[in-house]
């Protein structure tokens, strides 16, 4: 079980395209001791964030108003940065290459994202 303490201060990417759940999301990060890096509501401000912000792990939305996420995902691979996919659809929606990352099933309680959370913090 991952304690607050373990997440105090880490540093996550949020990035989700709907508001009300981005800041749900935001909500339970500050719960937990996390900062919030973003979030971003489009893939290229998120790419942008990506590359600038100093950040630990991210909690991915698979679709971004149409848009998929996985270039971002690739990019945080490469730059060895652990991430998590949030969406409705469990790992049914992902790449080849993405399953087997965390996913958070939405909806997702502050239990379930300090839980996935906890494992990135493990892999990063």
């Amino acid at each position: 079980m991952t304690s607050q303490s373990d997440l105090q201060g880490l540093r996550v990417l949020v990035v989700e395209d709907e508001m009300m759940v981005s800041m749900l999301i935001e909500d339970m990060l500050a719960d937990l001791g996390c900062v919030v890096v973003g979030p971003a509501a489009r893939l290229e401000e998120a790419i942008d964030l990506a590359n600038r912000a100093e950040l630990d792990c991210a909690v991915l939305d698979v679709n971004l108003g149409g848009q998929p996420i996985f270039p971002l995902a690739d990019l945080l691979r490469a730059k060895g940065a652990p991430f998590a996919f949030a969406t409705g659809y469990g790992d049914a929606g992902l790449r080849d290459v993405d399953k087997g990352s965390p996913v958070l099933q939405k909806p997702f309680r502050e239990g379930d994202l300090a839980r996935v959370l906890g494992e990135l913090r493990a892999r990063g």
